[in-house]
């Protein structure tokens, strides 16, 4: 339940025991989807905690404390880092990420230099709409091998499938009918009901608990400590084109946070400054073995509930998601969650993203009869899901969401009647 209190301002500090409670509901809106990211792509869902935490209070130091903004785990790239890491491991990934991070502060660079259309217009609804469905669409194979299969084995199982199927039924009552901030946290509540379905269903194994130590440093995976970084132009080729898409989606994001606490925070303190933030968080995570981190909405639905906008609530969540993130047995508890579990709450969370991307096209009211919308449309949906790819050399190939995302922005570039293909509303109206 969101806590009932008067609007408090960006730079305000709420009594102690309001600004806990406060911190610990962007802690919970932020935590299923946070947890899920790393579950997914077999990184330390500890270590997704502390870069969560280091991250966003990065961000707020890079946009001087004036934009009230959470980060965590971002789920676009959940098919790249998969990726990247069936070719160099976990350590690839990483790599990616710090140079999606590098691209997000190059064009932190160009918005600042030459505003923000010298980047929009090369990337219209209809090319960032439908790559955000392949995003989704291309995990729906994922989603439903994790809730259908048992996973040592990888063999159907009606046990595991009941459990996702549960798990499923209760996120989706929780986002249906449950009111104020319980309506923003329905994967927790998917989480929870499921995991406790499985513990009587006998597919939960305590003993990691009780081995577990309370106190314990998360595992992380830190360059030229626990690895030896190695440039690969393929990883570049699978992570980079991605950051281009999550741009886009952060400015979405900036828009509606303005909205919401009615300052515009794309003038001040300016877009370049809220994408560097994204970027250095991103890089920070490439640098412990985190997931790359991007704003929440969960978390902006939060501060429209509680008109609660203290930059100091969000860092006071950040600084509880990194002491959480040095808890032994809380690491070990997550570890504990079925993958049933996570598999039925992500049937309705890629499905979730896949739809994002139609809203997109409709919000703009982007006409999909014409023919330049319908071809740009149709070839990235067949190439980012089909997982077309282009063998550049030997370990060098081009595949899936970034082709998707490269050959939309080259058909957007050569075909005639750009005008067509932004709509007949603004892609992202500040007012």
């Amino acid at each position: 339940m969101a806590v009932e209190t008067k609007e408090v301002g960006i730079r305000e500090v709420p009594r102690l025991d309001k600004w806990i409670v406060l911190s610990l509901q962007h802690l919970f809106a932020m935590f299923g989807a946070t947890i899920l990211v790393p579950y997914l792509v077999g990184l330390s869902p500890a270590v997704a905690l502390l870069s969560s935490g280091l991250g966003t209070l990065a961000y707020l130091l890079v946009t001087k404390g004036q934009v009230p903004a959470y980060l965590g785990s971002s789920f676009a790239f959940i098919a790249p880092i998969i990726a990247a890491s069936s070719l160099n491991g976990p350590e690839g990934a990483m790599i990616g990420s710090f140079l999606a991070g590098l691209v997000y502060g190059l064009i932190a660079l160009i918005i600042k230099a030459y505003g923000v259309q010298s980047i929009m217009r090369f990337l219209p609804p209809i090319v960032v709409g439908p790559v955000i469905m392949v995003i989704g669409l291309g995990l729906a194979g994922v989603a439903i091998d994790m809730a259908m299969n048992e996973p040592v084995s990888g063999e159907y199982s009606t046990t595991h499938f009941i459990v996702a199927l549960i798990t499923l039924t209760i996120t989706v009552l929780a986002s249906m009918f449950f009111k104020g901030f319980f309506s923003l946290v329905p994967i927790m509540f998917g989480i929870v009901g499921g995991y406790i379905t499985a513990l009587f269903l006998g597919l939960v194994d305590w003993q990691p608990v009780r081995d577990a130590n309370w106190f314990a440093t998360p595992d992380v995976l830190v360059p030229f400590v626990t690895y030896v970084p190695s440039f690969s132009w393929e990883i570049a080729f699978i992570m980079v084109p991605v950051a281009v898409v999550t741009i886009a989606e952060h400015i979405g994001d900036q828009m509606v946070l303005s909205k919401v606490v009615g300052k515009d925070f794309v003038k001040k303190p300016g877009l370049h400054r809220s994408i560097l933030g994204d970027g250095v968080a991103t890089m920070i995570a490439s640098f412990i073995g985190g997931p790359p981190n991007t704003t929440y909405g969960e978390n902006i639905g939060v501060l429209a509930i509680t008109r609660v906008f203290s930059v100091f609530v969000i860092g006071g969540a950040a600084v509880l998601a990194v002491i959480f993130s040095f808890i032994g047995k809380f690491a070990a508890l997550i570890s504990t969650i079925p993958t049933a579990v996570m598999g039925g709450v992500s049937i309705l969370l890629f499905g979730i993203i896949a739809s994002s991307g139609l809203r997109m096209l409709i919000d703009n009211e982007i006409n999909i009869g014409l023919k330049r919308n319908l071809i740009i449309s149709s070839v990235i949906l067949v190439i980012g899901i089909g997982g077309a790819f282009i063998q550049v050399r030997d370990n060098i190939e081009i595949a899936g969401m970034a082709l998707a995302t490269i050959v939309g922005i080259i058909l957007h570039i050569v075909l005639p009647e750009k005008e067509v293909s932004y709509g007949k509303k603004a892609m992202f109206e500040s007012e």
